[in-house]
């Protein structure tokens, strides 16, 4: 209960009150105290000072029963209530029955997105006990999805591993459910319960919003039907409560076939079939957020089946973004270690009890030309995109063995006293991590993080000794597959190390600094990078034409001698050895590789202007190359640009003192369109008509009204839709690997136009 009370008093000349005087008599109360001086007259109002006090006593004291603590505070169990929420108790669902066929129980699992907003998923394992639990005296199915922190997933037995732990995940759904149906076939029957926010029951009807009548007595477990001999299962639909999820909340079709993709690697021979039934514009948005290609929207259940037999080293050549060195390797082991935990009795006593764990390590390990880093790690096929302990022994484990085989050959690495870091290592890498072991210590519910401590050893210890024996293999694959990767982790080493010592003249220099910029590129003056653009020109004769078409307050020039290295499939060391690529990239002041700064690029557009014919064309092929290998947030920002010079200049003669026209053609066909339409209006042209070989072929005038002045030129911008797809075409065009392009070349022989060679 809380007290008001005031106390009043005379204002003391001074105008300022003394709580002392009151002090006596507000430790009287136990609530609110309210002190108020009143204002002389003619001044400002007085000062009215509240003392608040709140008596606590255990009355004040909340107990949670049962699956309000969950409804009351979701967050704790399934990280928020957002689409992430959502998601992840689809997860839980799913996890449980991916813990069956873990276990050798069930080879297919199917999820339902029904059009309705509810999900189900079905799988054709052991099925939810459905006898009596001796100590609740409730059937498995109830002690399933109403208990906290019950399931077989303690130790008992059941599972050697699984990803549940805490037999928290089927009943924080539960409780988080406007409504869950549930039905296992098990012994000749299918039993049927139903359950409102955690509550079993009955409904009148189908759907979340059928009237619910609770079990008042005692809950039944119906018997709904007959299941065939030897068949049996688990279905699990549920309608999410959307007075706990916010209104956005939405299932996303595209991380769930992630998800559903990324588990049929972890576990071989399993199909997972996802089946959407929802309304074509929930579809829709879902296709745009990266779900698979499927049924078009509106043309029936969209279904997408998952089923790899490879494992891991399959899942590694999914990932891998970039051409191999090396092949997938796997480092598999075991270890052992002693860990106290309470064991349950039979008498319900919790005895601190060493067991002996045992965990398996499987890893696959690529490394590839680029330097994009791919890792995924798992414990028990649940993810861990934050890591954990399983993680730090892999690293611990890599760099010990890359280490000491960088100092062993160090003569030839040519290493000096540099030292390899982490990131040195991982560059190019992809990897699949799985760890499997009874009862892992997560930090909380949603498993992102794995804290056992004794796994890093045991990782790190299998790490090495598989590494290291690969490493010292005699065989011919193996010892050149093992040089490459050292060879690319020194390149990758030495390129950070030049990085950093040539960051300060990344930078736009002033005049005093212009000497660490190469010799050759003509500056502009403008510090402005959104005003300022760098044109890359092919040859010097393009170039003093260049100059003298461009307006030098903000366009830069750099000529380039030809082609270019071909950096598909050449080393780093012999990107950055070559002059052309290293003037670009010290021009650019943005860096290289994984160390690429967008915001330190000099310019604000990258123009590649090169002349119109084939070897201009492999030109731009090969520096559009090297822009997307080091580069490419350049490309994915959109400011690498294609200058349009002309084919064709044409001189159209007009009748009498009217001046001529000169018009200019960028292809074949619009010559030809053009020409027609001079010689039906009755006007001619003078012969011959100029073809434009080169850039070096047209004067100042000419180059700057076609290609280089804002308001004439045509540019083409470079964009990456899809960087995968890209990608591969790189590598088919342009790769080491000779056979795909020769298939490729043959096979479109068919689309050739003669006539288009320029020869």
């Amino acid at each position: 209960m809380t007290y008001n009370h005031v106390v009043a008093g005379p204002m003391p000349r001074s105008g300022h009150i003394s709580l002392c005087a009151y002090r006596a008599r507000a430790r009287e109360y136990t609530g609110r105290v309210t002190v108020a001086c009143p204002a002389p007259r003619g001044r400002m109002p007085g000062i009215r000072l509240e003392i608040v006090t709140a008596e606590y006593s255990a009355h004040h004291l909340q107990v949670l029963e049962g699956l309000e603590a969950v409804r009351k505070r979701p967050g704790m169990y399934i990280g928020s209530t957002d689409s992430r929420g959502l998601m992840h108790c689809v997860w839980e669902i799913i996890d449980n029955a991916v813990d069956e066929a873990l276990g050798g129980y069930g080879s297919r699992i199917e999820v339902i997105l029904h059009a309705d907003g509810s999900v189900e998923v079905r799988d054709r394992a052991r099925g939810i006990p459905v006898d009596v639990e001796p100590r609740t005296g409730l059937t498995g199915v109830e002690v399933v999805f109403t208990k906290l922190h019950a399931g077989g997933k303690f130790g008992g037995g059941s599972y050697a591993a699984s990803g549940g732990l805490h037999g928290v995940g089927a009943s924080v759904v539960n409780a988080l459910s406007e409504r869950l149906d549930v039905e296992v076939d098990r012994g000749g029957k299918t039993y049927a319960m139903s359950f409102h926010r955690g509550e079993p029951g009955l409904f009148a009807g189908p759907g979340a919003d059928a009237p619910f009548t609770p079990f008042e007595r005692a809950s039944e477990l119906r018997v709904v039907g007959k299941a065939a001999r030897g068949v049996t299962g688990t279905r699990i639909r549920y309608w999410a409560d959307r007075q706990i999820f916010t209104k956005d909340a939405t299932f996303n079709l595209g991380e769930l076939e992630q998800r559903a993709r990324q588990t049929a690697f972890l576990v071989p021979g399993l199909q997972i079939d996802i089946v959407d039934e929802r309304p074509s514009a929930v579809a829709e948005a879902d296709a745009e957020s990266g779900a698979e290609a499927g049924t078009e929207p509106g043309a029936g259940p969209r279904i997408t089946t998952f089923r790899y037999d490879g494992g891991i080293s399959e899942f590694v050549e999914f990932l891998a973004p970039d051409a191999p060195i090396t092949d997938t390797w796997r480092l598999t082991g075991s270890g052992t270690f002693t860990e106290t935990v309470p064991v349950l009795q039979p008498g319900g006593a919790m005895v601190p009890t060493d067991v002996e764990r045992t965990c398996e390590v499987d890893v696959a390990v690529r490394w590839g030309t680029g330097y994009e880093t791919v890792m995924r790690s798992f414990v028990n096929i649940i993810a861990t995109p934050k890591g954990g302990t399983h993680q730090a022994g892999f690293e611990q484990g890599l760099m010990k063995v890359i280490r000491s085989q960088v100092e062993q050959n160090a003569r030839r690495l040519k290493v000096g006293n540099d030292k390899l870091e982490k990131d040195d290592i991982l560059a190019g890498l992809t990897a699949v991590l799985t760890v499997r072991l009874p009862e892992p210590q997560f930090e909380g519910q949603t498993k992102e993080i794995l804290g056992t401590p004794a796994v890093r050893a045991i990782v790190a210890n299998v790490v090495a000794k598989e590494l290291t024996e690969r490493f010292a293999s005699t065989k011919r694959d193996d010892k050149a597959q093992t040089a490459l990767v050292l060879d690319k982790v020194v390149s990758e080493m030495k390129a950070r190390i030049s990085a950093r010592t040539h960051k300060e003249t990344q930078r736009r220099k002033n005049a005093l600094e212009s000497s660490s910029l190469p010799a050759k590129l003509a500056d502009c003056r403008t510090s402005d990078v959104s005003q300022s653009e760098l044109f890359i020109v092919e040859g010097d004769s393009a170039l003093g034409t260049a100059k003298h078409a461009r307006n030098s307050e903000y366009q830069a020039l750099l000529p380039i001698r030809g082609k270019i290295l071909n950096v598909q499939k050449a080393s780093i060391s012999d990107m950055l050895g070559n002059a052309e690529c290293a003037a670009i990239i010290q021009t650019i002041g943005a860096g290289s590789g994984r160390s690429f700064d967008l915001d330190a690029a000099r310019y604000g557009k990258i123009i590649l202007m090169s002349d119109a014919d084939v070897d201009g064309a492999h030109i731009r092929t090969l520096l559009l190359t090297l822009f997307f290998r080091y580069m490419r947030p350049l490309i994915e920002a959109g400011r690498v640009y294609a200058a349009v010079p002309p084919l064709h200049r044409v001189i159209i003669v007009n009748p009498g003192s009217k001046p001529n026209e000169t018009v200019y053609t960028y292809s074949e066909q619009e010559l030809h369109v053009l020409l027609a339409k001079v010689q039906k209006s009755g006007r001619r042209w003078q012969e011959p008509v100029q073809r434009y070989k080169g850039l070096g072929e047209m004067d100042a005038d000419q180059l700057a009204t076609t290609t280089m002045d804002r308001a004439g030129r045509t540019l083409r911008r470079v964009t990456v839709r899809d960087a995968e797809a890209v990608s591969g075409v790189f590598e088919l065009l342009m790769g080491s690997d000779v056979a795909p392009r020769r298939d490729f070349i043959v096979s479109s022989s068919d689309r050739l136009d003669r006539e288009a060679i320029d020869a």
